[in-house]
């Protein structure tokens, strides 16, 4: 096993197209948070959603009125998001290849940063608390566990992860900038033999307004 060389996000979920929203569609955790979030939003509210996936959260959103562009590295996709959800624009692309000013009314980190080393998610957090315009809202979800790089088999594929605890990734948040207003953990079992129970982390932090 420790020669094999773990698939890149896009080879996987290219791989994996709509089986993964097979498995993991019905997450009541995170459409709760979704329900907390939107009525804090303003009216057609600009949503960066960040490893957009099949659109599942892009839907959600596009259907409160709100103007959402998402953003994957895999083509697969972005093909499924664009026929799902119309009325949003997806775009083929790299989150740590992205550049904004202050942009966003909220940015949607949903489970898309598990495969990218701890010091690239660093970054990323620092970058999304930067693209918020002042008020506006980070919401990001992971699996918090103390993991450096594992490799492992994972819906029936060979893939390397990295994460932190979830009193690591709040203090991460902070040192952004940002207040987190909404803190949830849970417990989820896909709907596949392939991927176990996961804890998950669920995040909702704003950024200051401006003085």
């Amino acid at each position: 096993m420790a020669d094999r060389i773990p698939e890149t996000a896009a080879q996987l979920y290219n791989a994996l197209g709509p089986a993964y929203e097979d498995a993991f569609g019905g997450q009541p955790a995170l459409y709760t948070t979704l329900e907390h979030l939107l009525p804090l939003l303003p009216q057609k509210a600009k949503i960066a959603d960040i490893g957009s996936g099949t659109g599942a959260l892009a839907l959600t959103c596009a259907d409160a009125g709100h103007d959402v562009t998402g953003y994957d590295v895999s083509e697969e996709m972005i093909k499924l998001s664009r026929s799902r959800v119309p009325a949003a624009t997806f775009e083929l692309k790299d989150m740590r290849d992205l550049e904004f000013d202050e942009a966003w009314d909220a940015v949607l980190v949903f489970f898309s940063m598990l495969q990218l080393p701890r010091v690239d998610q660093d970054a990323m957090i620092s970058r999304f608390a930067q693209w918020l315009i002042p008020g506006g809202y980070l919401v990001l979800a992971t699996v918090p566990r103390d993991n450096l790089g594992k490799a492992s088999e994972w819906m029936g594929h060979w893939v390397q992860t990295y994460s932190y605890p979830g009193s690591v990734l709040l203090k991460r948040i902070e040192d952004a900038g940002l207040t987190v207003v909404r803190e949830v953990l849970v417990e989820f079992t896909p709907a596949s033999d392939q991927a176990g129970a996961e804890p998950q982390i669920y995040f909702t932090a704003q950024k200051p307004h401006a003085s």
